[in-house]
């Protein structure tokens, strides 16, 4: 009988989600170049939020919760890049009060996106979101929303907690993946102290 600690294991295959994230990993050199290309010709001809019946990155949308069932709703969001900035003020005023620097915009484009969407679809509850594409002027997002009063996500143990009333609403308070990283909830420990349970709310909590 052979020693079990010198048989050779046999090589695991990848899952098709493997491969799928390799490809969008390295975009450039892979297919997914090619149809990024095209496909954002096409996005630009849409509307800014609009309902689509799959994914376009099947990997990232498992990866944050989507799933093939009735109940969830995938729309394609589009946000505008680029700076915010003031308008120019021609009244009196020396050049340091004018305010023409650059204003710190203190959410993400993707929350920006995922915010947009649920105020469009008021009876859908956003579960995450993912980046899908880009060009010079606009971002694309994939924002995943979740029916609470859906049947089928009821019965579902694993996601039947959005229909809680604690739920309503979780994107406009930061709850969702995207929402959790601009509040600095992914940092813990030194250098966190402040952040939890909010910004705002740091200083009213019970010591």
């Amino acid at each position: 009988m052979a020693d079990e600690s010198t048989e050779k294991k046999a090589p695991q295959g990848k899952s098709m989600y493997k491969y799928i994230a390799e490809a969008w990993a390295d975009a450039d050199n892979t297919y997914v170049k090619a149809l990024n290309y095209e496909r954002r010709i096409q996005w630009r001809k849409e509307e800014n939020f609009l309902r689509v019946e799959h994914p376009t990155r099947l990997d990232r949308a498992r990866a944050v919760g989507y799933k093939a069932k009735q109940g969830y709703v995938v729309v394609r969001a589009k946000v505008r890049r680029g700076s915010f900035r003031k308008r120019r003020i021609n009244a009196g005023r020396r050049a340091k009060r004018k305010a023409e620097e650059q204003m710190i915009v203190g959410k993400s484009l993707q929350r920006m996106a995922e915010e947009r969407t649920q105020k469009r679809f008021q009876n859908l509850e956003v579960l995450n979101s993912y980046w899908v594409g880009a060009d010079g002027q606009n971002e694309w997002y994939e924002v995943i929303l979740v029916d609470p009063a859906s049947p089928v996500i009821l019965a579902d143990p694993k996601i039947s907690w959005i229909a809680q009333g604690n739920q309503k609403n979780r994107v406009y308070r930061g709850k969702t993946a995207a929402g959790k990283k601009g509040r600095g909830l992914n940092v813990k420990g030194h250098g966190a102290e402040k952040a939890r349970p909010s910004a705002a709310a740091n200083g009213n909590r019970s010591k």
